[in-house]
Formats: C-alpha cells, sequence, structure tokens
C-alpha cells in the first residue's frame, strides 16, 4: 500500500510533533500542525488566538450553552447563521474537517492530531499513528523543552491535557482516543525520537530510512529542540 498522508495522534510530552516532523522529512513532505489553526483563523476571519482557544478543546457547559443560544435566536429569526458569521466549536470543527480533506486531496502530508485520525479513517491510503510514552519520560522532555515556572507540576499538565484532547475527540468524533483500533501502528517514543520515527517510517514504507536524511536530522539536535518549543508552549507536542 503506497500512502498518501500520515496522521500523527500523541501523548502530550510524548515528542509526537517532533517525530512528525522528522517522518516528514525523510518522506519530503510537509507537517501540518499549527498551519491548521492558521488556515481556520484565514477562513473564519478571526484572530489565530481565537482559534487556538478551540484547538483541540471542549469549552466549558456555560460557554456551549451560549453558543448554541446564538444559533437558535437566528434560526428563529429566520436568518440562520453561515458558517463564518460566528465562531465558535461547532465552526472550528467544521473548518478543520474541510482543511484536512483538502491536505488528503493534495496528500504527501503528516497531519498531527485535530481529529484527523477520524476525519480520515475510511481512506485507505492514510497510514494513523499514535505516539505515547511513560510519564517519566514526558515530564523530562517538557522539563527539557519548556521554560517552566518554578513550581509547576508538569505530570499535572499533562494529565490535563490529555484529559481535554479525549474529551475534544468525544465530543466532536464520538470516538475514543486511546482506541487502539482506530491506527494502524501505536508506538511507545523514547529519548532518541528518530528511532520512534523510524519505526513509523519502516511501517509505512517497508522501508529503513534513507542514511543521508538521518544523518541530516541528527546534524543539530539543539537547533531542532529548538524548533519545537513554540508549538509545545501551546499544547501541540
Amino acid at each position: 500500500m503506497k500512502y498518501r498522508v500520515l496522521t500523527i495522534s500523541r501523548e502530550f510530552g510524548s515528542g509526537g510533533l517532533s517525530i512528525a516532523r522528522i517522518v516528514a522529512g525523510w518522506l519530503g513532505w510537509k507537517v501540518l500542525d499549527r498551519e491548521i489553526i492558521n488556515a481556520i483563523a484565514q477562513r473564519a476571519k478571526v484572530d489565530a488566538s481565537v482559534v487556538s482557544d478551540y484547538d483541540e478543546r471542549v469549552g466549558s457547559w456555560l460557554r456551549r450553552i451560549n453558543e448554541e443560544a446564538v444559533r437558535s435566536v437566528a434560526t428563529a429569526l429566520g436568518q440562520p447563521l453561515r458558517e463564518t458569521d460566528v465562531f465558535d466549536a461547532r465552526t472550528m470543527t467544521a473548518l478543520t474537517c474541510k482543511i484536512v480533506e483538502e491536505a488528503y486531496a493534495a496528500g504527501n502530508c503528516v497531519i498531527v492530531g485535530r481529529g484527523s485520525q477520524c476525519i480520515l479513517e475510511r481512506r485507505p491510503d492514510v497510514f494513523h499513528a499514535f505516539v505515547y510514552a511513560p510519564m517519566k519520560e514526558r515530564v523530562e522532555r517538557m522539563r527539557t523543552r519548556m521554560a517552566l515556572d518554578p513550581g509547576v507540576n508538569v505530570e499535572q499538565r499533562i494529565r490535563s491535557i490529555d484529559e481535554i484532547r479525549a474529551k475534544y475527540l468525544q465530543q466532536h468524533f464520538g470516538r475514543h482516543w486511546g482506541n487502539f483500533q482506530m491506527y494502524e501502528l501505536m508506538v511507545r517514543s523514547c529519548p532518541d525520537e528518530q528511532k520512534s520515527a523510524g519505526v513509523i517510517y519502516f511501517a509505512m514504507t517497508g522501508q529503513m530510512p534513507p542514511e543521508p536524511a538521518r544523518e541530516a536530522a541528527s546534524a543539530n539536535p539543539e537547533e531542532r529542540a529548538a524548533g519545537v518549543r513554540e508549538s509545545e508552549k501551546k499544547g501541540s507536542q
């Protein structure tokens, strides 16, 4: 099977984003992570920070009630809202689905999170991977890569973001985040993220990663780590 898209779901702190970038580099594909947020913001004509508030998150019950009330009033007045008239969780999900489907149509990309494993679940030429890691390694990775305030409970933050992502998938797609049946591969990451990336690459292609690409990917690990810090701060990792 020749795959045109790879989706990577990940536990927070498992190194999923870094692994996605390594695999994409070997394949010569692009990575869609924050790019999805920016595309949604452009189409909805809102600031990217507004979109980030909904990114793989479930709003509070009060916020959801208010959003539904706005839509109900508009419908009752005979003026149903268009997709971009109001930006809420429903609009966010609808635009995410469209952008992920467009990315699939274009092909040659690695999509990180955003329910992409559900949106593209019926596409036989999409490879779905889930990256996880022991809590101890995830805590250490976050401490190494993120500028954390003293006293921050890293493990608590990791568990909180994992819970938010799981709720997002359940509410918007009716799926359990860790259901192994949604994935072609579930891989335990390790501190050497190239090894984890190599497992995904081999499972997809049946080949070892190209040697020159592996050398290039490991040439400057500090620079590569710095490149993911901004996304990790926003919860992408």
